[in-house]
């Protein structure tokens, strides 16, 4: 049987915890016998503090990863400060860096940070949680941080997103050991979706940066009161009283991008809160935002945050809105057009060399 040893360190977030347990140990084979065992461990075998108020006892040491298959290190609040080797708490790296080359790696959430100050992660794609996304490249340029992803395949080490996008993580583990009938038996036990459409894009906060006093920062305040209009190149350029070559690069300078990915990048946010907020049809919605047409708004945000405007709003509004409100890839059957009827394939992983991304946007 597949041996799965998870290692609780000091400020384990008890769900992140939980999680290896309950999915692994709901993969069960045609006779209803358990495919995984899971087991715990601690560096020193003695009580570990978790991220609530409370702690958990556990029976095992580090002796226990000898006889891992895999081993799932679950995300602990502490994780974010370890910004090197140095940071690591004592007897961390010396337990990753000794597990058998053929042991499969597991890092949840933030658990990220520890398995690249052991050097685990060097040259090899990874992601983590979108809000420490920035904190984890200014430390680790060694590693190919992918912001936008659920989870990250890279064979023997595998790394995920938030604590939901754990579940993903695991969930595919279980897929790729024993194929979609087991994984899709785990998921409905537990209740969840066998697999999620896009990536962690779709959660970030962005929120509109307040203007400052910088050279085009009026410019920008006055573009995004005017994003329903077919706003060109010239019109921000004149608006500053700048020349179109010193406007792009003061323009650049000041934001980090050219002023029209800027301009998407408004627009999609624009829209992204008019789904969240309105009942507002899609076509009109892509109006307002400035992209004039539905299939334009679907195709930007596809290209931005990797799901349709109907997937985006049934994430975060429900189902519970009027047809006119959806698009028609998202109404219901009796009010969409027979064209619209959707195929049934999901989209594609984006497969990195000698990795796999899911919700790659």
């Amino acid at each position: 049987m597949h041996r799965v040893v998870v290692l609780a360190l000091d400020g384990v977030i008890p769900f992140e915890l939980s999680l290896p347990s309950r999915l692994f140990g709901s993969a069960t084979d045609a006779d209803d016998r358990p495919l995984y065992e899971v087991v715990t461990c601690s560096l020193d075998g003695r009580p570990v503090r978790t991220a609530a108020d409370f702690s958990i006892t556990v029976e095992r040491d580090t002796t226990a990863l000898a006889e891992a298959d895999t081993v799932v290190i679950p995300a602990a609040e502490e994780f974010t400060g370890i910004v090197d080797r140095h940071a690591l708490p004592r007897g961390v790296a010396e337990a990753l860096t000794g597990l058998r080359p053929e042991t499969r790696i597991v890092g949840i959430c933030v658990a990220t940070f520890p398995l690249a100050a052991a050097g685990l992660l060097d040259g090899l794609p990874a992601t983590t949680h979108w809000r420490h996304a920035e904190h984890f490249a200014r430390h680790y340029p060694q590693i190919r941080l992918l912001p936008d992803v659920l989870y990250v395949d890279t064979g023997r080490i595998l790394t995920s997103a938030g604590a939901a996008a754990g579940i993903d993580l695991l969930l595919h583990v279980i897929r790729e050991d024993h194929g979609s009938t087991v994984a899709n038996q785990v998921a409905r036990r537990c209740v969840v979706p066998p697999q999620r459409e896009g990536g962690q894009a779709q959660y970030i906060e962005r929120p509109v940066p307040k203007a400052t006093d910088t050279g085009t920062s009026a410019t920008r305040a006055w573009a995004l009161d005017r994003l329903h209009e077919p706003l060109q190149l010239t019109d921000l350029a004149r608006h500053a009283g700048m020349s179109l070559r010193t406007f792009t690069r003061r323009f650049r300078a000041e934001v980090g991008v050219s002023p029209g990915q800027w301009l998407i990048r408004q627009r999609v946010d624009l829209a992204r809160q008019l789904l969240e907020s309105s009942d507002l049809p899609v076509g009109r919605i892509a109006q307002r935002a400035g992209f004039g047409t539905d299939a334009s708004l679907r195709q930007h945000l596809n290209a931005a945050i990797g799901v349709s405007p109907g997937t985006y709003r049934r994430t975060f509004r429900g189902p519970d809105l009027p047809p006119e409100a959806l698009p028609p890839e998202a109404a219901p059957p009796d009010v969409r057009p027979p064209e619209a009827l959707p195929s049934g394939v999901r989209p594609p992983e984006t497969r990195q060399p000698d990795a796999v991304a899911s919700g790659v946007s």
